[in-house]
Parts: C-alpha cells; structure tokens; sequence
C-alpha cells in the first residue's frame, strides 16, 4: 500500500528511520566573476574614452591653428592704403587674398573652439580680416592685429 506524505503530496517511504543522504554542497557562486566582469569591462572602456579624447581634441586645434598661421602668411604683404584716396582700386588686393584671409580666421576661429590657449590667435586675426574687408589697411588697430598674429604664429 502506498502512503502519501500530506505536507508535500508525494509518496512517503515506509523506512523514516534511514538518515538522509549528505546534500550536495551549493554550486560555487558566479558573484565574484560577474563582479570583475563588470569592473574590468568598466574600466577598459573608461580608459579607451579618455585616450581617444585626449589623442585627438588638442591635436586638431593645433593642426587649425598651424594652418591658420600658413593662410596669413600666404595672405601676403599687406597694400600700403595711406596715400590712396580709392581704397577698393587697390590691385595688390586680389580675391585670392581674401579668401586666404578668411581662410586664416576660420581655422583660427576653429582652433579657439576646440582649445582656448588660441583664443587670442583668432582674436587677432579677426581684427586683422576686419581691417582687410573694410580696404583701410593703414587702421592702426588693425596693424596692431596683424603684428601681435604674427608673433602667436612666431611661438606656434
């Protein structure tokens, strides 16, 4: 005759006396090893974050800056307007010039963007393409600009 064991519903063995047989010991938990999963996964990108930022922000800045110093020099002397009652007559004073101008004052533009150590770079050479566009070369502001852009680009 079979007997069932009210509290779980399953057949219960007529031999109670019989001690249990050992229990297996738990499984080794995998707490440990998610843990250092996750911190090693954590910190290796946290790593590769910070070396890409680095590698290219302050690179590019001074590539712009570089270049925006290359556009200015090749912007060339500047025409000596102080005599001319015409200033827009000017031949020295070619579009090629002035796109290299405003060439040399974006990059400069860029570069202070991306770092603000050039700041005073595009500063002055915004000063120095005001002067240009407006055709008064002999601006003695304007002239202070250019002289302080060629000595940023001088340290560069």
């Amino acid at each position: 005759m079979r007997t069932v064991d009210p509290g779980t519903g399953t057949d219960a063995d007529p031999d109670f006396d019989e001690p249990p047989a050992e229990p297996s010991p738990p499984p080794p938990s995998r707490r440990l090893l998610v843990l250092c999963a996750v911190a090693g996964f954590v910190l290796g990108g946290s790593v590769l974050g910070l070396l890409w930022g680095l590698s290219g922000v302050h690179a590019g800045a001074l590539d712009d800056a570089v270049a925006a110093c290359q556009a200015l020099d090749r912007v060339g002397e500047l025409p000596d307007t102080s005599q001319d009652r015409q200033p827009a007559l000017t031949p020295g004073l070619t579009s090629e010039r002035l796109h290299r101008m405003m060439a040399a004052r974006e990059l400069s533009a860029a570069a202070a963007q991306v770092n603000a150590n050039y700041q005073p770079l595009a500063d002055h050479i915004d000063g120095v393409s005001r002067m240009v566009l407006s055709l008064h070369f002999n601006d003695i502001s304007g002239q202070r600009h250019l002289a302080q852009a060629q000595e940023i680009c001088a340290r560069i």
